[in-house]
């Protein structure tokens, strides 16, 4: 009986013939598939035209971006630019026979700071005044003359001729130091002192001249005239 059995198997075997199992995706899944892989296609592509519409309108080239161009001496600025945060650089300068501009809407700061970021020296131009903010200020010439100069101590002033302009004349609260004090051509030197004592002196004389007009000295109380080692004439 089991022999019989097995011949029966075996003879349904042959007659069906060998089974084939079907390996992949098929139905919704597959349609799904390539739905999404044509969804990624079109986002490659929007991707890529989008990044060569912002090169072409950033003006991305090997030198550079826009108007900032990358050379051998540094970084190369076309046209205006503007800087929304502070700009750190040891040379600033425009390109040769153009004049540099730094235009702000209210005032322009330049500081000079030590290792510990300490600021040294400040210049801040605003819309009322320049400020300088320093232990000296000096002006010179090309040449290296001194012309102007200041500090805690002392004003210089090395120009060879010091020309007051206004109307009302100079105001010295204190005393002044100089060689010589005279007017322009026919225009008259006045010498005053509204309410406290005009005082003159010198360790070698005082030498009062008016080569083309004449002299006059005026006071509320007394005039007085001394030479302590000689005479008055």
């Amino acid at each position: 009986m089991p022999q019989e059995q097995y011949a029966h198997r075996s003879t349904m075997q042959t007659s069906e013939g060998p089974q084939v199992y079907k390996v992949g995706i098929y139905g919704w899944r597959k349609r799904c598939l390539y739905f999404f892989v044509l969804l990624l296609m079109i986002l490659i592509l929007v991707n890529l035209a989008m990044t060569i519409w912002i090169l072409k309108v950033m003006n991305f080239t090997i030198d550079g971006m826009g108007n900032l161009r990358i050379t051998e001496k540094g970084l190369k600025l076309e046209g205006d630019s503007e800087f929304l945060k502070p700009l750190y650089a040891k040379e600033i300068r425009s390109r040769p026979g153009n004049p540099l501009y730094f235009q702000s809407a209210r005032n322009v700061t330049v500081n000079i700071l030590n290792e510990k970021t300490k600021v040294l020296t400040r210049l801040v131009t605003g819309p009322q005044a320049v400020e300088a903010h320093s232990q000296k200020f000096e002006v010179k010439t090309l040449s290296g003359k001194l012309l102007f100069s200041a500090d805690d101590n002392e004003v210089v002033v090395g120009a060879e001729r010091l020309r007051v302009l206004g109307a009302e004349g100079t105001v010295f609260p204190k005393s002044i130091e100089t060689p010589n004090v005279r007017a322009d051509p026919f225009k008259e030197l006045r010498l005053e002192s509204p309410t406290r004592a005009l005082v003159m002196e010198a360790p070698k004389g005082i030498e009062i001249n008016a080569e083309a007009g004449s002299l006059k000295a005026t006071c509320r109380t007394e005039l007085r005239l001394e030479s302590k080692d000689g005479e008055v004439s």
